[in-house]
């Protein structure tokens, strides 16, 4: 992480009394069981108040936090447990310099927090540090030495990717790490990715310790799942059939799952019907997995050869396609199914598709726009309600056909078109083949104009968008903005100038992401500059200023 920080860290030193303290202030607050006190009466020093002195020839951490931050939230439990291993030490220690808007708010988060904070009447101070480290987002932790020198301004990450190890937090110490992380990968990967400083073992679903010197030279799955989750339930019946018969066979094929279950009872109630083995309930290196292999969403199965590499990042689609049949999950393997794969979408029916079984119909409605330009055309309705009654409202507004609530199909759909997000569009041509799976944005942009989705369509579309701007400037200048416009196709958007929606062609501004129609560009003038700076200042609000991005949350 040698970058622009690196610098600022090397270059910049503080005196902790004019960094911390106040002329009004000379001490901080510790939450230490105790209402937080944070009023006139705290000048009284009582039993949560500490003087500067105690800080001195300390390692410190100024830690920007807000209770109404997700990132945040996320990030304090276990920078908890890190603080917690290493205050026995005695020279480390955290002040908390928060970012929330109201004392009550202030009260209850500190509450969780065993180290130092600013008194949150104290704002000047407060908004001071924020300008100094220049925090542009939150959870954010700087580490100071005991002279005051910055030593890191990369905390949270050091702390997310190495815990306690990273102490004492140097460029330095993060180098060591990642040699010995190197080392380890080369020499022991399996015991890398398993083992954590406090345990060599995984369990089983009796209780029993299994040294992870035993899985040596197994193909390995890392089963990332919680017990009770709908789609982990699910997926796990598929996967314990595949183990099983694998076993029998006489493969040396192990499973071990990572657990994200939230309470130590579901976790053993869900692993006692398991027949592999796990990391220990809430063990830290299940996080650390994730975060390794980049785990999204659950269930997830990752596959690790007998060498101890990754052989596949997730292979829960595949076994739920072909089960047994992705074993031992090589490259190879997976070509040979995606031939077989491309053979049955080149075979494809519509009975293939949507008959299973019994289930050999769908329920319906009446007439909408395209069925009036081409009767041989129809719709059906995938719902991803969470019950009954909200899948029957939401259907009753649409003109079109539909799967039953909770249809067993809807897994087998959701899986072969893989569907990664809703709502999607699957346009099915009348063959039973597949058209396009990106039917939703060809409605978006182009409506019912669209139809048939089919490639010949595509270009006669092209060929009439190209026709539509024929004669138009490429660059024009507009009274509603201070910039230079520039003729570029869009994504739908909002006209800056009417309000109103377009789609296809735009006169753009990137700098500012300004958008006027072509209508709206080439007519006379109209609106005022004043008008629109007042509008995109209102559009800027965010809640808090801070706009989040699951890590951390920035600076609006």
């Amino acid at each position: 992480m040698e970058g622009e920080g690196d610098v600022v860290a090397e270059q910049s030193k503080h005196d902790l009394q004019s960094l911390l303290f106040s002329p009004d202030r000379d001490f901080l607050i510790r939450n230490n069981g105790d209402e937080v006190i944070d009023s006139l009466l705290v000048y009284l020093c009582p039993v949560n108040c500490v003087k500067v002195d105690n800080l001195k020839g300390k390692k410190v951490g100024l830690y920007f936090s807000a209770s109404w931050c997700g990132p945040c939230q996320q990030f304090t439990p276990n920078f908890v447990e890190v603080y917690n291993e290493l205050s026995p030490k005695g020279d480390f220690e955290i002040v908390f310099v928060s970012a929330d808007r109201a004392d009550e708010a202030f009260k209850g988060y500190f509450s969780k927090m065993p180290w130092l904070a600013i008194p949150f009447s104290d704002s000047n101070t407060r908004d001071r540090l924020d300008e100094l480290f220049k925090v542009m987002g939150i959870p954010y932790l700087v580490i100071l030495d005991e002279n005051g020198k910055v030593v890191t301004e990369d905390g949270v990450e050091f702390i997310r990717d190495y815990g306690v190890d990273a102490y004492p937090f140097t460029q330095e110490r993060i180098k060591e790490i990642k040699e010995e992380v190197e080392k380890a990968k080369r020499e022991q990967p399996l015991k890398f990715f398993l083992t954590s400083r406090s345990r060599d073992f995984v369990i089983s679903a009796n209780g029993n310790k299994v040294s992870i010197s035993e899985l040596e030279g197994n193909t390995i799955g890392l089963y990332f799942a919680q017990s009770s989750y709908k789609k982990c339930v699910k997926f796990t019946l598929k996967l314990i059939e595949v183990y099983e018969n694998l076993k029998a066979k006489g493969e040396k094929f192990e499973v071990v799952m990572i657990p994200f279950d939230n309470k130590e009872e579901s976790f053993i109630q869900g692993f006692e019907k398991m027949p592999w083995l796990s990391l220990p309930f809430k063990d830290k290196s299940c996080v650390k997995l994730a975060r390794s292999f980049e785990i999204q969403t659950i269930p997830a199965l990752v596959i690790i050869g007998p060498d101890g590499r990754t052989l596949q990042p997730d292979v829960v689609e595949a076994i739920e396609e072909h089960g047994t049949e992705t074993y031992p999950f090589t490259p190879e393997k997976f070509s040979e199914l995606d031939e077989k794969d491309k053979a049955k979408r080149d075979a494809q029916t519509l009975e293939s598709i949507l008959v299973s079984g019994d289930l050999d119909f769908v329920i319906g409605k009446d007439g909408h726009k395209i069925k009036a330009k081409d009767d041989a055309f129809e719709l059906i309705f995938i719902s991803s309600d969470r019950d009954q009654t909200s899948f029957e409202e939401y259907f009753s507004e649409m003109p079109w056909l539909a799967l039953p609530f909770e249809d067993d199909r809807k897994e087998y759909l959701d899986r072969i078109f893989k569907v990664q997000g809703i709502p999607t569009l699957v346009a099915i041509g009348p063959t039973g083949r597949t058209v396009t799976t990106e039917a939703r944005k060809l409605v978006m942009y182009h409506g019912a104009d669209a139809y048939p989705f089919t490639e010949a369509r595509l270009k006669e579309i092209e060929a009439e968008i190209e026709e539509m701007a024929k004669g138009w400037p490429k660059k024009v200048k507009h009274e509603l903005h201070e910039h230079e416009l520039e003729l570029i196709r869009r994504p739908p958007f909002v006209c800056d100038g009417c309000k109103e929606r377009g789609t296809i062609w735009s006169f753009y501004c990137e700098k500012c992401k300004f958008d006027l129609h072509p209508k709206c560009a080439l007519e006379e003038n109209k609106g005022t500059k004043g008008d629109k700076e007042d509008d995109m200042e209102e559009g800027t609000k965010t809640k808090e200023g801070y706009v989040c991005d699951g890590d951390v949350c920035r600076k609006a």
